[in-house]
């Protein structure tokens, strides 16, 4: 069996996240495709939440390596101040250190064939150039999303950090790995000399996770006085999915008549920005119509991705090329989706090859104002379109990794 070093942040015991489930769905499923992975990862210590059970999920062949790692703004910080060159690519830029000491010991000790980085966080990269450069095993860059972007990151020197990083990962990785095709046509154009090592692997779900949950119930509006409930699980970020045009929407549709709390409630789990959400629905007088809720553990949220009656994602056009990872978890849901989205991004992209055609603008008050009425209507009559079946087979994650297995194969073969 062939081996790879898979170095990544977002691993168990970190308790939040959609970046765990990539890295853990490929240490999963790889041993079945002929590969055995070990990760290398930073030490429990640097997290800010801690969820040891989620180790669980980790098969007991993979050796996992925890390097010595301090976040710079937590730990360093005096009077809440800290030097910014310690932060510089990110928080966790000491796990660079101790990252390559234990990467070589376990190179010299494992011998692995491949050697796998993760971004976002970009120490990640920097550990496997080094130990890239060191052994001259091949690596292959997993970043996912766009790393350096017109408008981030906007300060000066980690601006010029980001950049150095992107450049020197795609010009010595073997292959660089993004999730959506916008971010594959976008580095292409801009490295074309390294076109042909720029790939496309996407997001997807745990099969087996779903699975093990309970049977769907009936959902809360079967009850005719019940208001449909609609979710959005995960982060909302202040600019990339910014809501104040939703909350102006429902604000005109209160005015109106049209649609009340009384019919709609938008839960949003896990926003990590409730203070935002708080101030923007007073600011609407929108307050009734949200449930502000906090974290759960992923099996809980993907539960409740199931028993709710409608799920809500959005994506700014400054994402057209990002999808959000939680899409693929929607899908397998099997509930109908509203998007608030840019019709000419990846993410409308990806739900309409999946059959999902419910879409309005996120910056847009007035198609929101004019789309969500009709939507609410449709997913309480249960008129709305669920996923394609054979769209949703095609985002498992078991399906993922035996392309990426492809892509391990052909790094050790080149």
């Amino acid at each position: 069996m062939k081996r790879v070093l898979m170095i990544a942040f977002h691993f168990p015991p970190l308790a939040f996240g959609s970046g765990i489930q990539r890295t853990l769905s490929f240490v999963r499923h790889l041993p079945a495709l002929g590969w055995q992975p070990a990760v290398l990862t930073v030490a429990a210590r640097a997290h800010s939440e801690i969820d040891w059970n989620s180790t669980q999920a980790v098969p007991p062949s993979v050796q996992v390596t925890r390097a010595f790692t301090l976040d710079a703004k937590r730990d360093l910080s005096i009077r809440g101040h800290y030097f910014e060159g310690a932060a510089r690519p990110d928080r966790w830029a000491s796990w660079h250190i101790d990252g390559v000491r234990q990467g070589l010991r376990i190179v010299k000790q494992w011998r692995p064939d491949v050697i796998w980085s993760t971004y976002p966080i970009p120490t990640a990269h920097r550990i496997a150039a080094t130990l890239h450069a060191k052994s001259g095993i091949p690596w292959i860059a997993d970043f996912r999303d766009p790393m350096l972007q017109s408008d981030y990151p906007k300060e000066p020197a980690l601006r010029r950090s980001f950049g150095h990083i992107e450049r020197s990962t795609i010009q010595a990785a073997r292959f660089s790995v993004f999730t959506t095709p916008g971010a594959v046509r976008s580095y292409r154009a801009s490295y074309p000399d390294a076109a042909g090592r720029i790939v496309l692997l996407e997001n997807g779900y745990e099969e087996d996770w779903f699975l093990s949950l309970p049977p769907r119930g009936m959902p809360d509006s079967s009850l005719s006085e019940a208001p449909l409930l609609l979710l959005h699980s995960g982060v909302v970020y202040p600019e990339e999915r910014d809501p104040e045009q939703l909350f102006i929407a429902l604000s005109r549709l209160q005015r109106a008549g049209t649609l009340t709390p009384q019919q709609l409630r938008i839960r949003f789990r896990a926003s990590h920005h409730d203070d935002l959400l708080r101030r923007l629905a007073q600011q609407h007088g929108v307050a009734d119509w949200l449930d502000i809720a906090p974290a759960i553990s992923h099996r809980e949220a993907l539960a409740e991705m199931m028993q709710v009656d409608a799920l809500l994602i959005m994506q700014a056009a400054n994402c057209n090329n990002q999808i959000p990872a939680k899409l693929y978890e929607y899908l397998r849901a099997g509930r109908p989706i509203g998007a608030l989205a840019d019709p000419a991004g990846d993410t409308a992209a990806a739900l309409l090859q999946a059959g999902v055609t419910e879409i309005a603008p996120l910056d847009s008050a007035a198609a929101i104002e004019a789309w969500l009425p009709a939507f609410v209507s449709k997913a309480r009559m249960s008129t709305a379109r669920i996923p394609d079946p054979a769209a949703v087979t095609a985002a498992s994650r078991g399906e993922r990794t035996k392309l990426l297995a492809g892509l391990l194969e052909r790094a050790v073969n080149a």
